[in-house]
């Protein structure tokens, strides 16, 4: 947790908490159960949670990551009262404002007007309070006259609008947010963030639930990581968006610092996770690696050597804005491959992936290796980022039949700073060209050109 909020009080505190639901194979199984005609057992237990806890503090955004299926939604719905937990316990200490998934809390018979009321009735408002609230929700939804009509019309889009309009506007001290913003236009999402930015001012605490994991690392200040209802982990944004990749191609390695009775060394966990043992620092001759690099994969090809070279053919961590530059990277192969991928990634220090390309993407390598070969990979291009420092990633990957395999990943093996005497907004320059003349003047001279 960052020593920033370290002093705070905690907004939510969640212990041990699990869910259990109980499977039955033919809804006859349940009516049984439940008149009490059977004395075998019909169900098979599935553990959407399994003993979660962690803490977060006012003014925090966190974000919630994982796989689908993975108990992100519910553990959730337990914070806001939308479920009960099997076991364990959820304290919150403050106004809880949620917009968990399209229709929950909606009546889709009502107009929007009416579930404006309904929602704010339900948060304790009086009817005096929201009206006073009005203005600032219809401005912010900006659906025009379709808030009178029913929300059952409404366009998923339409409908988002109103729900996160409403949430934002009864001044919750909490607000949840789970994958709703992923529905509406690139405007509304870019305006719905600039309020998360707003509510981190305030000293507001957010939780959010998305699969964007460059927004995931942008906005929030903490991750917290579940996968098949455990908690494998919390931290920085860019460590467990890391360790996120890993979990989705079965690479992921238990903690060392975890013990036996851990319940992430759980053998059922193993399995989910397919836990493979990662081969660290292994010396690299030439190798600039630096020692906070991941690095995972089956070991069937091993990159031995990165670098860059500027555009005199000098090795160099530094490239000045607008020079041509070159990234590197010498792979053995220790398999028959039938057509490896060379990647690479560029991201910021904070984890948001900028960029990055592949000779699959390239089209520029697409031929079976034999066991033993080495190849040397280059990738060549001008260099438009802005000034700052970034951190580059590789990877080998590949296709065997529809199965995708990750053979050997570097995260963050390479630091580069960029050298720049101008900066623009954002990540790129555009490296615009610009004219200014007298109104007029351009066309006019474009017309004496075309007569001559």
């Amino acid at each position: 947790m960052s020593d920033k909020f370290e002093s705070r009080e905690t907004a939510i505190s969640v212990k041990d908490i699990c869910k259990v639901y109980k499977l039955y194979e033919k809804p006859m199984d349940r009516l049984k159960e439940a008149l009490g005609l059977t004395k075998t057992k019909k169900y098979k237990e599935h553990h959407a949670l399994s003993n979660v806890s962690f803490d977060i503090k006012q003014g925090e955004c966190v974000g919630i990551i994982g796989t689908n299926g993975s108990g992100k939604s519910t553990i959730l719905k337990i914070i806001t009262g939308v479920l009960s937990p099997t076991s364990g316990s959820v304290e919150v200490d403050g106004r809880i404002s949620a917009l968990l998934e399209l229709g929950a809390g909606f009546n889709q018979e009502y107009s929007g007007m009416e579930n404006i009321y309904l929602n704010g009735t339900m948060n304790g408002f009086s009817k005096a309070e929201i009206d006073a609230r009005m203005a600032d929700i219809l401005d912010f939804a900006d659906i025009g006259d379709y808030v009178y009509q029913p929300v059952k019309t409404y366009s998923s889009g339409m409908f988002v609008r109103l729900a996160f309009s409403v949430a934002i506007n009864i001044e919750p001290e909490i607000l949840i947010v789970d994958e709703a913003l992923s529905v509406g236009d690139v405007f509304f999402q870019a305006k719905c963030y600039h309020k998360f930015e707003e509510f981190k001012q305030m000293g507001k605490t957010i939780i959010i639930v998305s699969h964007d994991l460059s927004s995931i690392a942008k906005y929030c200040d903490r991750v917290i990581l579940l996968n098949q209802g455990v908690k494998l982990g919390e931290g920085m944004p860019k460590d467990m968006i890391d360790d996120f990749k890993r979990v989705l191609v079965g690479q992921y390695e238990i903690p060392e610092n975890k013990s036996e009775n851990s319940l992430v060394n759980d053998a059922d966990v193993k399995e989910a996770v397919e836990v493979k043992a990662a081969e660290r620092k292994r010396a690299r001759s030439g190798a600039d690696k630096t020692s906070k690099t991941l690095e995972y994969g089956t070991k069937q090809a091993e990159i031995e050597e990165f670098y860059i070279i500027d555009d005199k053919g000098t090795r160099t961590n530094a490239v000045i804005k607008g020079m041509e530059f070159t990234i590197c990277m010498k792979v053995r192969f220790d398999s028959d491959l039938p057509a490896p991928i060379f990647a690479f990634s560029i991201k910021t220090a904070k984890g948001t992936e900028i960029t990055g390309t592949n000779t699959m993407f390239e089209k520029a390598f697409l031929e079976p290796v034999r066991e033993g070969m080495v190849k040397e990979v280059t990738f060549t291009q001008r260099m438009s980022l802005q000034g700052g420092e970034y951190l580059i990633s590789f990877g080998v990957t590949g296709y065997e039949g529809n199965d995708f395999k990750v053979y050997h990943r570097l995260y963050d093996a390479l630091d580069v700073t960029v050298i720049s005497d101008k900066n623009t907004v954002g990540y790129y320059d555009m490296d615009s060209k610009v004219t200014v003349c007298d109104a007029g003047r351009q066309h006019a001279d474009n017309i004496i050109q075309y007569r001559a």
